[in-house]
């Protein structure tokens, strides 16, 4: 393959040949398609960085394409096999369901970090059928699936690569063929990471456990995790490991959003000045919009982004209230966030199974209704692959002015959950939206405290991360009033499974 085949800009194809060489150094030769046996000790490390619309994530589907042409075998966590080959293999990997989801909307196949860590546990029969499907076994004899269901199940997996929707489409549950997770005990390769600006010290190291070889994509100008004192993994990184894309590159037609995220990079810029920015171009592209008041109507799939934690609260009551939600339940179509799994340790495989389902802290869901037993709520998972599974249940309200949240119904124990119509600009990180509504007022008292993160002013910040959540079109939130909904909360905006993917449910 000759990388001026690559159609790329000056920068991208300059990083695509730093990043061709770090893999040619571990034993994966991008030019002449080869492959090597991997490096037996110590991990490699690189981090691409740049800021949004520097084409970080182009560059990360051209460098899978050219790993998959060599022959470097996918990981997607949904099966692997006993019986290993030695080939080289590659996971993309993202700290969200939500990012994942938007790589592989990207045509880029990608899962979450948790996913990779946790590895299911087959029952043996079905075992043979997966090894089938992957090339490494005969065409087994399985009790209760004819030709006509294996056929189909070799089809989809020709198609999709996934062996958990290959053997629902046989016809079979999750339940029939996964009876478990473990921790994952064995190593594996390479690894591209991408919203590595999310990602803390403890799961690198997790990472390092598992990798030989870890490619960071990140964005500098984002908002370190919470607990990182500012800093990000890749900023503890030697100069020789980092790889910059300085070039911005607009989409076709240009980008307004893009424009506005740009614009803080201005060290003189002001608050009023950016304000001023917003409103000129509010006047003349309709993806912009100097909105009077919060549009209810987005909240309940698109959260308003705020900085305070009081304003998020205020926000939700509001929606719950213009809703007529009632204090003692849920109405299907209620956003939520999950909080943690609260399991003892006995209940570990419950766990492993819910999180590996994308059941994981931060998880943004939609409650879908009451599941078929006490405490237990039916549950839409933004994002995952398999999205919908029922789980217990611990319901947070918070509301203004008080301390404790108000707990609608709960089961003693489960996955805890707070409520998902406004979230922090902090926990936004790693998600997009089609459109996003930013909470200026917050946005504005976060310049007014003069504070700097990194060395730039916490506003510019907070500001570039919520304007860069929008995938399509921005609301910049002037006021605080709140619209009236158009119409009554409900599901069926939601894609519906199919016969065959419900399925793989999880059921009460």
């Amino acid at each position: 393959m000759s990388f001026s085949e690559i159609e790329l800009s000056p920068d991208q194809a300059e990083a695509f040949d730093k990043i061709s060489a770090l893999m040619k150094s571990v034993g994966v030769d991008l030019e002449e398609d080869m492959l090597f046996p991997a490096k037996e000790r110590g991990t490699s490390i690189a981090a691409l960085v740049g800021k949004a619309g520097s084409g970080k994530t182009r560059l990360l589907a051209e460098l899978y394409k050219a790993l998959h042409r060599a022959g470097v075998e996918l990981i997607l966590g949904d099966y692997e096999p006993r019986k290993k080959r030695e080939k080289r293999s590659l996971a993309i990997l993202a700290p969200t369901n939500k990012a994942a989801s938007v790589l592989r909307m990207q045509g880029v196949p990608a899962t979450t970090i948790h996913r990779i860590l946790y590895t299911p546990v087959y029952d043996p029969e079905y075992e043979q059928l997966a090894e089938w499907l992957t090339g490494q076994g005969e065409k087994p004899s399985v009790e209760g699936l004819g030709e006509d269901a294996l056929s189909r199940a070799f089809a989809f997996y020709q198609e999709h690569k996934s062996i958990a929707g290959a053997l629902a489409a046989a016809g079979l549950r999750g339940s029939d063929f996964i009876t478990g997770w473990k921790r994952r005990e064995d190593p594996l390769d390479i690894a591209f990471l991408d919203e590595a600006s999310m990602l803390d010290d403890k799961q690198f190291e997790d990472l390092q456990d598992i990798f030989s070889t870890i490619v960071m994509f990140g964005d500098p100008a984002q908002l370190a995790p919470v607990n990182q004192s500012g800093a990000m993994v890749f900023d503890g990184l030697k100069p020789s490991q980092v790889i910059h894309l300085n070039r911005i590159h607009r989409q076709s037609g240009d980008s307004p959003i893009l424009d506005l995220a740009h614009a803080l990079g201005d060290p003189e810029l002001t608050f009023d000045q950016f304000e001023a920015h917003i409103q000129d171009i509010a006047k003349v592209d309709e993806r912009v919009q100097w909105a009077q008041r919060v549009e209810v109507d987005l909240m309940a799939r698109s959260p308003v982004l705020v900085w305070r934690n009081a304003t998020r609260i205020r926000l939700i009551h509001a929606f719950r209230s213009v809703y007529q939600a009632p204090e003692t339940e849920l109405l299907p179509g209620e956003p939520l966030i999950c909080d943690g799994i609260e399991l003892p340790l006995k209940h570990r495989k419950k766990r492993l199974d819910l999180e590996a389902r994308g059941l994981i802290k931060g998880a943004q869901v939609v409650y879908l209704g009451p599941g078929k037993r006490v405490g237990f709520s039916r549950l839409h998972v933004m994002g995952a692959e398999d999205p919908n599974l029922s789980a217990a249940s611990i319901i947070k309200i918070e509301k203004p002015d008080e301390e404790e949240p108000f707990i609608p119904f709960a089961a003693s124990m489960g996955a805890a959950f707070l409520h998902g119509a406004a979230v922090t600009i902090h926990k936004a990180q790693g998600s997009q939206w089609d459109t996003v509504q930013v909470f200026a007022p917050d946005i504005y008292a976060a310049a007014r405290t003069g504070r700097n993160e990194a060395g730039q002013p916490l506003w510019k910040r907070l500001a570039y991360v919520a304007v860069t959540r929008a995938q399509s079109r921005l609301l910049w939130v002037v006021r605080n009033r709140l619209s009236k909904p158009s119409t009554p909360l409900s599901v069926h905006d939601i894609a519906q499974p199919s016969a065959l993917q419900s399925k793989l449910y999880s059921s009460d």
